[in-house]
């Protein structure tokens, strides 16, 4: 027969074990929420010359059966802008089911060297964040 405290010990390591089986719980998707559809999610902007045109548009179609809002959209670091002349280089209207839009984004062509770069698009989409990219190669400046 086992003793009172191995008793006790058993079950608590039994109530603890437990307490680690614990079901996930899986969202609901909201089969009328809005989403994402690009033209494409990835931008070459091939070789440019130092301190070129660094302008790039995004277009993408609202899929969903809801309107979409775009509430933020950032680039990974200092050297890609997603605002234009101190505004959103995105819709600030939500984009009605079916239609289309475009996102706009700068690159710092004055970055010599190759770039790859990611750019986060926070919405109300079915995935809350979509990551789109830029790449290229910025030439030297000539003397």
């Amino acid at each position: 027969m086992i003793g009172f405290p191995k008793a006790v010990f058993a079950l608590a390591l039994l109530f603890s074990l437990r307490s680690f089986g614990q079901e996930t719980v899986v969202p609901k998707m909201d089969p009328n929420a809005p989403d994402f559809k690009f033209e494409t999610e990835c931008i070459d902007f091939g070789t440019l010359a130092y301190d070129a045109n660094g302008i790039r548009e995004f277009k993408f179609t609202n899929t969903g059966r809801s309107p979409l809002i775009i509430t933020n959209v950032v680039g990974e670091c200092g050297c890609t802008s997603t605002s234009l002349d101190g505004k959103p280089g995105w819709p600030t209207e939500p984009v009605l089911p079916g239609k289309s839009a475009r996102i706009k984004i700068k690159y710092d062509t004055k970055r010599v060297g190759t770039f790859e770069k990611s750019i986060t698009v926070s919405s109300n989409a079915r995935f809350a964040n979509k990551k789109i990219k830029i790449k290229g190669e910025i030439l030297p400046k000539k003397d």
